[in-house]
């Protein structure tokens, strides 16, 4: 009898220990698996602007480095906010470890309370959209990257100077917080602002844009764009216009026309974000996340205040051509 009972408790013993090995074996290979499945959703596909090739190039370089599974899915162009919302929807049936997205505007996501039922991480890059209970953000610091273009811009007007601001896209969290930073680093000049118009992100009506502005105000001081699109549509205006003496233009990111209409003189100052390190701290904060390390809410990319002074520091050219070959 003894023997028996000694028999049973240890099949007990032993069957206990089976299970702990399983659940043990089952956490570590749902906090570290050997390769995390991972779907970004920019703003626009990569061949829209330097911008998002740049950022885009960073999350491919940082997806083979640290062996995960991206897939890039992108609507067509930035104004499509529609299909933007349909390619998440597609990506959370899809069911991959995490999505990133960089929504275009800042409402809440549909299908974001769907995702986060079926386990699923929703990591912000570059914006965030409407959301209760964030878990990470990695973007540049966009209040920051405002107040540099606006202390600068102060320096170039006169008290009396008006200002208008072209922005990129209305209700996007980058163009609100830029605009807010803007203002604030304008500081007292924050009252010349006479008006603030929107250009879909699309270089040819930031252009028509400027140009009806350039007609409304014909004392106007200066143009300030809050993105690629609207900075360089609103440049290219006062470059054909002629106006660059009178007009001064400051913007924000960078591509080699950028750079080439500073070296003319049009643009005064561009505020530039680090893109393609963006991309990268995307997905490698994402990684951190899946495989349960720390990280914090909020992870900054980083920018820099480009002049014709600077323009040419070896720094500079970097951040700007990300892929250029050193010679």
């Amino acid at each position: 009898m003894k023997s028996w009972k000694i028999r049973i408790l240890w099949s007990v013993l032993i069957l206990a220990g089976a299970i702990l090995v399983v659940l043990s074996y089952q956490n570590y290979h749902d906090t570290h698996k050997e390769r995390w499945s991972i779907i970004y959703i920019p703003k626009a596909k990569e061949n829209t602007n330097d911008f998002w090739a740049s950022l885009i190039s960073g999350t491919r370089m940082a997806a083979e480095e640290y062996g995960v599974s991206l897939e890039v899915m992108a609507p067509d162009h930035e104004q499509d906010t529609e299909q933007q919302m349909q390619l998440f929807g597609e990506a959370v049936q899809m069911r991959p470890d995490a999505i990133m997205i960089s929504p275009s505007v800042t409402y809440t996501l549909p299908y974001l309370e769907e995702a986060r039922q079926k386990g699923i991480h929703i990591i912000y890059v570059d914006a965030v959209a409407d959301d209760p209970a964030p878990e990470l953000i990695v973007s540049t610091d966009n209040l920051e990257v405002g107040r540099k273009l606006g202390e600068y811009a102060r320096s170039l007007v006169s008290s009396d100077g008006r200002i208008v601001i072209v922005s990129q896209m209305k209700n996007s969290s980058t163009a609100e917080q830029r605009e807010q930073g803007f203002r604030e680093g304008l500081g007292d000049l924050e009252k010349n602002v006479a008006e603030v118009v929107y250009c879909d992100s699309s270089f040819s009506k930031a252009n028509a844009l400027t140009l009806d502005l350039m007609e409304k105000y014909p004392d106007l001081s200066m143009i300030a764009g809050l993105n690629e699109d609207s900075s360089v549509g609103a440049a290219r205006a006062v470059r054909d216009r002629k106006v660059q003496d009178r007009i001064a233009v400051v913007g924000v990111d960078a591509s080699l026309e950028t750079m080439e209409l500073m070296e003319q003189g049009i643009f005064q100052c561009v505020v530039v974000q680090e893109a393609f390190k963006m991309g990268y701290l995307g997905v490698r904060e994402t990684v951190r996340l899946l495989n349960g390390q720390s990280t914090g809410l909020f992870v900054d990319s980083g920018c820099e205040l480009v002049t014709r002074e600077n323009m040419y520091d070896a720094r500079i050219e970097k951040l700007v051509f990300p892929f250029k070959e050193d010679s």
